[in-house]
Parts: structure tokens; sequence; C-alpha cells
């Protein structure tokens, strides 16, 4: 609710404050307690004034309510009148904001053995939009655990990508998420659903607790459970779903959402299911160490499914599983290996220069040193993400925002399935032509890993250790040419 500021310059007579305070009320979306007390301090007020003084004396204010809305504006108290309607409109201002409508409400699934990784219910938040035909479920990211170590390490240090018994009642979406038009131009008035990662398996498992194992990983069960219990919500009466995630919620769009279209259909749904793939396309590393990783900080990317792939019980999509023989189907993880198999259109997000891909080659960007070998592979890492799509909402590509891609990529799936031509001047297949990371002007601010303050990309570079004059080298350019693209964004 949107309350109007008011400015009272003269003292208001009775009837007509009594008309602007239930004008308030009938408009109030506010508190469950205070919606009572006015509906109380109505009647009260009705009631005096049937059986009011002749000598204008007011009768004494409902508790609690917090205007007393039959009191006159006599000589002498318009001042309290105008403090007591500044008061009401900022009190249902106040209750306006915390009940939202913006706000995605917390829902527990009805299933209570799909659980979280210590046992706690599984849920998701809804923001229903009445009327609308289009739903996006968005699953979050957080990368995983894969044994018993490193998942008492994630239990301890950030609890929630385990459990739910912290989670708020309600959250704010934003980006895609967003309800607000001037954040999120295409999706806004959608039927969005946040779903929270609290299972650590890439969103693929189906393994309980047991005595074996004291969690439980069951990612994709509580993708299928919130599906199921959105069906009294109206999402098989949907269009079109776009299932989305960042990170491993990412990768976790690319493993179930072959499962999630299917389950729409067998529950009677004629619904087109899309996949929105955000910083989710991770590539496996090429094996330079011990064939088995003895400790969390030696483990690559292939060793982590590996492990954990058995440790969740995880489910792979049949039609990538076929391509790969026995003890390989973990390579169905990486988008590369598996999206040639996905029937359902995907729209791919990614970071040329992707900060925790950079991670898995143990290239940290806080560090103070980097050897060639790993300067080659920020380089090379380029040529290796050719497939990989856009940036995110407020960044560009060749001036396309990524609001404006999804919206040419929403067009031309209706315009296939229509058989209409494709419109013209509407680009959704975008990738940088940088060679250095942070080229793009466009990009987010870069912040020093220590100190926490905005640098430009030389400073950082200098922090880091890096040889200018060998980095140009390298690159087959002079160092004041080099220096000259790091400090105007390429």
């Amino acid at each position: 609710m949107a309350v109007c500021a008011f400015y009272f310059s003269d003292p208001i007579p009775a009837m007509n404050l009594f008309i602007t305070v239930m004008f308030f009320a009938l408009l109030g979306g506010g508190c469950t307690q205070n919606r009572a007390n006015l509906k109380a301090a109505a009647k009260n007020s009705n009631s005096n004034r049937r059986n009011s003084n002749p000598s204008g004396e007011s009768a004494q204010p409902v508790s609690q309510v917090p205007l007393p809305v039959n009191a006159t504006a006599s000589e002498g108290n318009g001042d309290n009148l105008v403090s007591h309607v500044k008061t009401l409109a900022q009190t249902l201002y106040q209750c306006s904001k915390s009940a939202s409508t913006d706000d995605m409400r917390l829902n527990f699934l009805r299933s209570t053995s799909v659980t979280c990784n210590d046992g706690t219910p599984a849920g998701y938040y809804l923001r229903e939009s009445k009327g609308s035909k289009r739903w996006i479920i968005f699953l979050e990211g957080g990368w995983c655990c894969y044994n018993k170590e490193s998942c008492d390490t994630r239990y301890r240090s950030i609890r929630r990508l385990m459990s739910s018994s912290e989670w708020p009642q309600a959250q704010k979406g934003s980006g895609i998420l967003s309800s607000q038009p001037e954040e999120n131009p295409h999706w806004w008035n959608a039927n969005t659903v946040f779903v929270p990662y609290c299972s650590s398996d890439v969103w693929s498992g189906t393994a309980p607790r047991s005595r074996q194992v004291e969690y439980a990983f069951m990612g994709s069960l509580i993708l299928k459970e919130v599906i199921k219990d959105l069906v009294p919500k109206g999402i098989t009466l949907a269009k079109v779903v776009m299932l989305a995630g960042t990170s491993a919620g990412g990768t976790g769009v690319l493993l179930n959402i072959e499962r999630v279209a299917s389950l729409l259909e067998q529950l009677g749904a004629d619904v087109q299911v899309r996949g929105l793939v955000d910083s989710g396309w991770f590539l496996e590393s090429k094996p330079q160490r011990q064939a088995e990783c003895v400790d969390v900080a030696s483990c690559t990317p292939n060793d982590v499914i590996k492990k954990g792939l058995r440790l969740w019980n995880g489910i792979i999509p049949e039609r990538c599983r076929q391509q790969f023989r026995r003890g390989d189907e973990w390579q169905c993880f990486f988008g590369h290996r598996m999206y040639s198999s996905l029937t359902s259109p995907v729209f791919v997000v990614q970071w040329l220069f992707d900060e925790e891909q950079l991670k898995i080659e143990n290239i940290q960007l806080g560090s103070h040193s980097l050897t060639e070998s790993q300067w080659n592979y920020i380089q090379n890492l380029v040529l290796r993400y050719n497939i990989a799509a856009d940036n995110w909402l407020d960044f560009q590509v060749r001036g396309i925002s990524l609001n404006r891609a999804l919206q040419c990529w929403d067009r031309s799936l209706q315009e296939n399935k229509n058989s209409r031509p494709p419109t013209r001047n509407c680009s959704f297949h975008l990738i940088d032509q940088c060679r250095l990371p942070h080229c793009n002007p466009t990009c987010p601010a870069l912040r020093d890993p220590v100190t926490g303050q905005e640098v430009n990309m030389i400073q950082l570079l200098m922090n880091m250790g890096f040889d200018v004059q060998r980095i140009a080298q390298q690159l087959g350019m002079e160092p004041n040419h080099l220096l000259g693209m790091l400090s105007n964004g390429g």
C-alpha cells in the first residue's frame, strides 16, 4: 500500500478528519492489530456521533487506537490532531512495509521426509502474481560438500546452506526475482519462487540421513516436492515456467530441467519449461595433480563430483548418462558435456573470467603472486568459455543488457513456436571480445581483497605481483598499450 503524505496547514473539521481516517483504514493493508483497532475505533466513533454531547466535548478514544478519530478540531487541539494523523500515517506505512506484497513468503514442504542436510524441513519462498501464466523458480547456489570432513566444515562455517533453522519468514527478491519493473522489466509480474539451497549436493541428491551418514542430501527431491506443492497455487495452468539458478543452482538447472518438464507434463500442465543458467557452467580441470585428492584444498571439481555423486546418491539426466560409460557419468555435471543432451531451451550467462572457476584452478585473485602457467590459464579460459552467452542484469555486452537479451530470447522462442520470421536487431548470442579480466567498462567495481577498498585493474594486478613487461610481451603488445587498456576498461 502506498500511503500519501498529508500536510495540514489549517485545523480540520471533525467530520472531515473522520472521513480522512476511514480512508486510511479502507486503503490499509497494514498490521492485523491496527486493522482491528481501526474497526473498533470506527464503531466507537459512530456510536459517539449518534450520542454526541451538544457541547461538542469528545468521548475517550478506544484503547490502543493510534488516533482518537472522534476528537474534534476545536481551538487548542488542532496541533494534536495533526500530530495524531501524522502518527497514524507513519504507523500504517510501516505496517504496509512489513507486510509488503513484494515479499516472497516462506513455505515449508508438505512432505516432511524431504529435508535439508541436518534434517530441518526444506522449503521455498513464494510471491504469487494473480492472473499471470508465467512462473520463475530460482535455485540458490553455494557449491557443495562431498565427505564428512568437508560437510562438517561447511556446517560450522555456513550453516544456512545446510539448515533451515534460521531462515527468515520473508525475503525480498532482487534482479530477476524483483517485483519492480524498473529493476526487472521482463519478469517483474511473474509468479516468483526462490528455493534456498540447503542440500549441498548441486541439487542432485536423493539420499536421506542414515546411521552411516549423518547428513541428508536431497536436492533433487526438494525441487520435485516444490513443484508438487505449487500445484494448488496454479503452476499447472502456467504457459511458461523458467527454471533458473546461479552457481551450483545453475548447474542444478541443467541437471533437473528435463525432470521438471516431465513432472509438469505428468501433472497435466501444457507448459514450456525453460532454463536460465547463471554462472553455473563449470569446466572440469585437466588432471595435473595426483589421482586421489587427500584433503579439501587439493580436490579438483572432478574429484569433488566423483566423491559427492556416491555420497549424495545423485541422479543424472538419462540422455546424458547414456553418452558416457559406467563410472564416467560425473561428467554430466559440466555444462559443455551435458548441453547437447537437453531438449528444453536453456539460456546461459557466464563470466569469461569466473572467479569460482579461477579458484578451482588454485588461482586466488587476492594472492600476491601468480605463476606463468596460472596467467596462461587466465588467458586460455576465455577461449574455453566461448559457448557462454552473456553477463548479468546491469552489465552489458556490446551495448545490450541481460534483460534485453532475455527478452530477445523469449521472442525468438515464440517466433519458433509460431513459425514466424526472427525479429531483426534483437540479439541474444553475445560474447565480449575481451582478452583481459575486467576489460568491459560495465563490469562491477573491483575491490582489494584485504582492505575492501575500490581499486582499478592496474592496482589489483600490481598488488598481485603482475609483471606488466612480461605480460605485455606474452600478449604481443607494448607495455604502455597494455596499461592504457587496463586503465580505460579495454
